[in-house]
């Protein structure tokens, strides 16, 4: 007894002892836990922290935003088809009313001169509306109750205890006309009688003024007359503002314009749908496919992306179209906007030259002039990169064989500009001399560098490896001479000065990390951040100067990305996003201020889309079947989706999960449409390379 009491003794020993060890692993695994519940919540204020220190105007909600007017503020949006464009100025003013003017754009009815900013112009004030009386009482006020924004723009007043107006306003899709239905709505106890009178507005133009003659601006109204408003009933008048040649008759169906114009935006959102914890980001990145696809007028010189902005139509810009949009388009799987970045191609190509002339800047009045006030801004290297990623992207073979004799003669141009110091010299840059420049700059000197690397992909692609090789060395050299020839100290910071003798800090500094140069990552980090050129509005410009340009804020984001900085970026793409989308002037990147008072320019919104797709996911086109990956995950965020992505003539989602537990890592998930599927395990570093 006394043996087997003994054994039993060690076995109740060995058990507290296995008992215990268990414990222990149990709590230190609670305790692991724990830790990193705390490190996530850290990261979570630490990302969320600038974005939370602002104040928002407008909400989500299903499938847009929504302002619910309790203030006096006054906003403008820029709305696009094929044919007119409508910025709508629109709010509660200083007594809350209603305040809105409708300014129309009909790019294709030329005025004189016939320049790049020769659209026909008009505005529709709200006084350009059918007059209304309730229960014989006039309406002179509309007290502004909710605004809301889903691609289109609907504004609800009250105008009688219990009667309220809602106004949807929509450009066409498709044909030269602003759609604006009028819903009554009857929320009283009791019927109402309601006069609406007949909106029958009419201008013609002198015949002097316009290329194609006279054109006749009109305003019209579907319905008139006395109706009786029972309670909870509805009634719809519908207003067309339209714009024709003389003799023109266009007859519209203003309810199918309407749903022909939801039907276009939700056709936008079924592609390229970014899926990540935040919603605002979510959000942003579905306007910015709107805003991006709908500036593109049908013109007699092909489909033409236009910047818009009330003057900027019917023309394109080797910066705005060649260099920001066109190499997305592929990604959103538009085909109206691939069709159009293809004509803005061939536009271009029609100034290949033999007397080494630069190419025009832009080309305007649907392709029948040019516009060149700024000299070469580096112009042939912002169509060599754009023209050679959109190849890439596009994925079709034969249309990169004619896309070649472009690109190759846009890179002989740009070297034929080169320096003794082996950088490439231009006589501005895209800001046109609204900052100093000097002889040599680093944004012609990236672009030129972007388009090398991209070249040589496309080349390897098509066979031409020669010439591949060529281009790569010349991307080699020419990388070592932008760090021999732009790198220095400028106000403190081991950076790159814009120029030489530029002793300010400058927006574009940021330019190499997007295309993947580190050498002062760190330093060049510290000074677009500092407070010489971070501010609540963006990147200035230029240090000591209060101008922002939305464009080169948003080429840093994709770059401090692209860098491996992904919190530091996340930190200020969250704050960014949040305030366009949701502050003061939504729901689009912007152009710049003060210049054009933050106008809604499409491709600004592109770059925005771009940040998302080559920075946060760090897609890079290396062929057309294949391409660089490096979907980098904020700290506490477990995974992000980009879905029906369409370049590389395919559909297929990227998707990145956190891996749990001792493996740490990431999973990245690339499936294909027709079911093939790509599981990696990813440590978070180098890109992976992906063929579809």
């Amino acid at each position: 007894m006394r043996k087997l009491f003994a054994t039993s003794a060690c076995a109740i020993a060995i058990l507290s002892a296995c008992s215990n060890d268990s414990q222990s692993v149990a709590q230190a695994e609670q305790e692991q836990i724990k830790a990193e519940q705390l490190k996530a919540e850290q990261a979570k204020q630490y990302l969320n922290g600038l974005a939370d220190t602002l104040t928002d105007r407008w909400q989500q909600t299903g499938d847009g935003l929504v302002w619910n007017v309790k203030d006096s503020h006054e906003d403008h949006i820029e709305m696009s088809g094929e044919q007119t464009s409508a910025i709508i100025y629109y709010g509660s003013d200083a007594n809350g009313n209603l305040s809105l003017t409708r300014k129309l754009v009909w790019p294709m009815l030329r005025t004189i001169p016939n320049d790049t900013h020769a659209s026909l112009i008009h505005d529709f004030p709200l006084s350009v509306s059918p007059s209304i009386t309730v229960n014989e009482q006039i309406i002179t006020q509309e007290k502004l109750k909710q605004a809301r924004i889903d691609g289109r723009l609907s504004l609800t007043s009250q105008i009688a205890e219990g009667i309220e107006i809602t106004r949807l306003l929509s450009p066409s899709t498709a044909q030269p006309v602003m759609v604006e239905a009028l819903t009554f709505s009857n929320r009283s106890n009791e019927s109402v009688k309601l006069s609406i009178g007949e909106l029958n507005y009419r201008v013609d133009t002198p015949a002097k003024d316009g290329v194609y003659g006279s054109y006749r601006i009109e305003g019209a109204s579907d319905k008139s007359g006395v109706f009786e408003l029972t309670p909870s009933d509805t009634l719809t008048v519908y207003l067309e503002f339209k714009a024709t040649k003389a003799g023109q008759k266009r007859e519209f169906d203003a309810a199918k314009e309407l749903e022909l114009r939801q039907a276009y935006v939700a056709s936008l959102n079924n592609n390229l749908q970014l899926v990540t914890p935040d919603e605002n980001i979510n959000k942003m990145f579905e306007f910015a496919k709107i805003r991006s696809a709908e500036s593109i007028f049908r013109t007699k010189g092909g489909l033409m992306h236009a910047p818009g902005g009330g003057r900027y139509y019917a023309a394109i810009w080797a910066n705005d179209q060649a260099e920001y949009i066109n190499p997305f388009f592929p990604f959103l799987g538009n085909a109206v906007g691939n069709e159009s970045a293809i004509n803005s191609f061939e536009h271009f190509a029609r100034f290949m030259n033999d007397e080494g002339k630069a190419i025009p800047s832009s080309i305007i009045a649907e392709g029948d002039d040019i516009w060149n006030g700024a000299g070469d801004r580096g112009d042939c290297a912002m169509i060599a990169y754009g023209a050679s990623r959109f190849a890439l992207a596009y994925g079709d073979e034969e249309q990169a064989k004619a896309l070649l004799p472009l690109i190759d003669w846009c890179i002989d141009f740009s070297y034929g500009k080169q320096t003794s110091e082996g950088v490439i010299a231009s006589d501005s840059d895209e800001l046109e001399g609204r900052f100093p420049a000097g002889d040599v700059n680093l944004s012609t000197n990236m672009l030129t560098y972007g388009a090398l690397v991209s070249a040589s992909h496309l080349n390897n692609e098509l066979g031409r490896t020669g010439i591949a090789a060529e281009y790569q060395q010349r991307a080699t050299k020419l990388a070592k001479d932008i760090e021999s020839y732009f790198g220095a100290s400028v106000q403190g910071f081991d950076t790159y000065q814009y120029y030489q003798g530029n002793d300010k800090l400058r927006a574009w500094i940021a330019l190499p990390f997007s295309f993947g140069i580190f050498d002062r990552k760190d330093q060049t980090l510290a000074a677009v951040l500092s407070e010489q050129l971070w501010s609540p509005e963006g990147i200035y410009s230029e240090a000591g100067n209060k101008t922002f340009w939305d464009r080169a804020t948003l080429y840093a984001f994709r770059g401090i990305f692209a860098a491996q900085e992904t919190d530091t970026a996340m930190r200020y793409f969250k704050y960014y996003s949040r305030k366009r989308l949701l502050g003061e002037h939504v729901p689009y990147a912007v152009e710049a201020w003060p210049e054009g008072d933050q106008r809604h320019l499409s491709a600004e919104s592109a770059l925005y889309a771009r940040v998302v797709t080559e920075g946060i996911f760090g897609i890079e086109p290396t062929g057309f079947k294949r391409f660089d990956v490096a979907p980098y995950l904020p700290t506490g965020w477990n995974n992000m989706c980009l879905k029906h992505i369409r370049a590389f003539e395919s559909n297929f989602d990227v998707c990145v999960s956190r891996v749990q537990g001792a493996d740490k890592g990431f999973s990245v998930t690339i499936e294909q449409e027709q079911g093939q599927l790509q599981q990696i395990n990813w440590d978070g570093q180098s890109p992976i390379s992906v063929s579809l």
